[in-house]
């Protein structure tokens, strides 16, 4: 099983407002004797428990982005957790890394779910959190994550992968599935098939899901990742920013958010 350590790290992260500031601290907690690092970020002028949300990293481990990402759902109420996958301080610099650390994780499947329902635990823990109103959103491998994670039938009212790996190792069922799921990616992004995309539809369409597949014209892998054009230049991958993408997929979280916690 796994037992949570809080180490409670003051913030790195001010969003100020006259009288509002999101409060960012780092949260260790372990999953069967392996250290992990989260990141918990919340509006501390918000009053009472409030719906939480996953923040699930790209394949370059648990780093400044996701924690960015954090920030930003807990800019609009929300307390967002942006876990760790891979353990504390393996964060890759370079794809060969970021490649090792994703197989490790994801190699033996029952690891990647504990270290994910850890996180998930640890989240509805939280003072700041209604834990009966919980999301999970990830990027690139965090995509593929959550989209496990609801395939499963994770506790979770709703699912967002971005450019994530849209593959089942696991097909969803009916009847087993708890989240609505959305899912945007980038129309060309080599990575993703458009027979993966074809799968995906019917898989969730057969599975009575509530689901959305937004295809982005002209965008390629981690397209919301403004370091993506930096990736591209540094290690020749197919990847990049596209800000229409971005800014679109973004509203559209706020509003499905917005509508899945009103339920």
């Amino acid at each position: 099983m796994f037992r949570f350590a809080l180490s409670l790290i003051l913030g790195m992260f001010v969003l100020s407002t006259a009288q509002a500031k999101v409060i960012g601290q780092d949260v260790k907690y372990s999953v069967d004797g392996q250290e992990m690092t989260g990141y918990l970020a919340y509006d501390d002028s918000v009053n009472g428990a409030r719906p939480g949300v996953l923040v699930v990293h790209e394949w370059w481990g648990h780093n400044p982005y996701a924690r960015k990402r954090a920030e930003m759902l807990a800019s609009l109420g929300y307390t967002a957790l942006a876990l760790d996958m891979y353990g504390t301080g393996k964060l890759a610099d370079h794809p060969k890394d970021a490649k090792t650390f994703m197989m490790e994780t994801m190699s033996n499947i029952a690891v990647a779910e504990k270290r994910f329902d850890a996180a998930h635990a640890l989240l509805k823990s939280q003072p700041q959190v209604d834990g009966e109103r919980t999301a999970a959103i990830g990027y690139c491998f965090g995509g593929g994550v959550v989209l496990h994670a609801a395939r499963t039938g994770r506790d979770l009212d709703g699912v967002i992968s971005y450019h994530g790996s849209l593959k089942p190792m696991m097909k969803a069922e009916k009847g087993v599935v708890k989240a609505q799921v959305r899912a945007f990616n980038g129309a060309d992004d080599p990575f993703v098939k458009p027979e993966e995309i074809a799968a995906i539809k019917q898989e969730m369409q057969e599975a009575d899901v509530d689901f959305r597949f937004v295809n982005y014209p002209g965008a390629v892998h981690s397209f919301t990742n403004p370091d993506a054009d930096d990736f591209a230049k540094r290690f020749k991958m197919p990847v990049g920013y596209n800000a229409a993408a971005d800014a679109d997929s973004w509203a559209q979280t706020r509003a499905f958010l917005r509508d899945i916690f009103a339920r």
